[in-house]
Formats: C-alpha cells, sequence, structure tokens
C-alpha cells in the first residue's frame, strides 16, 4: 500500500504516527482513505474538490501538478507539503 508522511502539523490527528499505509490508486482516494483512519483529514487538506492552495503533495519526490488525480502505486511515497509561492520583488 502507499505510504503516506504525515505532516508535523497533522501529527496529532494520527495519535503521533510520523507515517501510515493506506490503500488508494490516486491521490483523492489516499485523502478518502485517510479520513476514514483519522476524521477530519480531508478538511485540512481539500477545499473546492481540490488540494488547498496553501499545501502541495509530492508523489514520489515530485511535486504534483494535477493534485488529487495524481496516480500512486502501492509502493508509492506520499508528502503534503506546504506550498512554496513565488516571491515579487
Amino acid at each position: 500500500m502507499p505510504t503516506v508522511f504525515i505532516p508535523s502539523l497533522m501529527i496529532d490527528m494520527t495519535l503521533g504516527q510520523q507515517k501510515v499505509e493506506v490503500p488508494g490508486s490516486n491521490v483523492r482516494e489516499i485523502i478518502n482513505s485517510l479520513d476514514i483512519l483519522f476524521p477530519g483529514f480531508k478538511n485540512r487538506l481539500v477545499e473546492n474538490h481540490k488540494i488547498k492552495p496553501s499545501i502541495s503533495v509530492a508523489v514520489d519526490g515530485e511535486i504534483s501538478p494535477l493534485g488529487i488525480l495524481e496516480k500512486v502505486t502501492p509502493n508509492s511515497e506520499i508528502h503534503f507539503i506546504p506550498a512554496v509561492g513565488g516571491g515579487d520583488n
């Protein structure tokens, strides 16, 4: 099953677990699986059926432009990280 690395700001929701394995073939299914195990998880990550603008999702070390539609494999590693914004100087 894919492995999700829990963001430090959400680790309280997983009772201290830093990573969990959950079923899913794309990021949407992964988030839904997380929400079943840890109610409220989805609300922290998703807004209007998309990953919140303040969050990026990385699958297997690559930031995904597809967000919740990104495919995952049984060996995938998923990270939810604060989005990095560009700056105007």
